[in-house]
């Protein structure tokens, strides 16, 4: 074989070489990708050992699948999926925010599935009682900017009290509070009526809002999300759900850097 025609081969094998070596991706993106849920999520159910990969079942978080790969979650094959989706749901109360409830409650995803193929999963989470913004996405790479602690995303409520609010109260949450020794605290609180609040977090703890204002005596009658970085609520009544713009996506992950 001449010189130049061994060299051309082996440029021509190194590069496939790579492109093999690219088609691999890790298992827990690939869940991601496919829109099981996000990648944090995704390695849970790995863990679980409810994926299978050409048959056998898998748990390590470090294995990598490629084209032709058969992947099954639950007994069920996933695939990648082509389209991308940002969808902003209006949440009412009673509506979980999980892929599925083993207490059968009602599930905020079942509100969007006569509108999407695609398997969709919340970013982030609002409580059984809580109502608003919640967002559902497919693609994993988003999920992951936006739930990360780093990304210091605001996320606005309004809150109606069963008692009035001070404005020495809201300071106090503004300054934060510890409850059962965790540390909470608000960007902004702002009285807007006795017993009508905004509040701005950037953390998102578990039932946070609550839990500050029972630390102070307050209890909480309603409380709603209007608002996640640069996207709003508006006018989405309870149960719709509308597609976030690409100027919106692109501003939340702005908003991530």
């Amino acid at each position: 074989m001449p010189a130049s025609d061994f060299k051309k081969k082996t440029q021509s094998d190194a590069s496939a070489a790579d492109n093999s070596q690219k088609e691999e991706i890790r298992l827990q993106v690939f869940l991601a990708h496919c829109g099981v849920a996000s990648r944090r999520a995704s390695e849970q159910i790995i863990l679980d050992g409810r994926v299978c990969v050409n048959g056998a079942v898998v748990t390590e978080l470090g294995t990598k699948v490629r084209d032709g790969d058969t992947v099954t979650v639950d007994g069920k094959r996933v695939q990648l999926e082509n389209r991308k989706c940002y969808v902003l749901l209006n949440k009412p109360a009673g509506f979980v925010c999980s892929a599925s409830d083993e207490k059968g409650r009602q599930v905020a995803a079942d509100l969007l599935r006569d509108s999407y193929k695609e398997r969709l999963y919340n970013v982030g989470r609002l409580d059984m009682y809580s109502k608003g913004m919640i967002l559902f996405t497919n693609d994993g790479d988003f999920a992951a900017k936006l739930s990360h602690p780093s990304s210091q995303i605001e996320k606005e409520y309004i809150v109606e009290t069963s008692q009035d609010v001070t404005e020495e109260t809201a300071k106090l949450l503004e300054k934060g509070v510890r409850v059962d020794n965790v540390f909470y605290k608000c960007v902004r609180c702002e009285v807007l009526k006795p017993r009508k609040i905004k509040i701005i977090l950037i953390e998102g703890k578990n039932r946070e809002i609550r839990k500050m204002l029972e630390s102070q005596n307050i209890g909480t009658r309603s409380l709603v999300r209007v608002r996640i970085g640069n996207v709003n609520l508006d006018d989405l009544r309870p149960g719709e759900h509308r597609d976030l713009t690409e100027k919106e996506v692109k501003g939340l992950l702005n908003l991530c850097q």
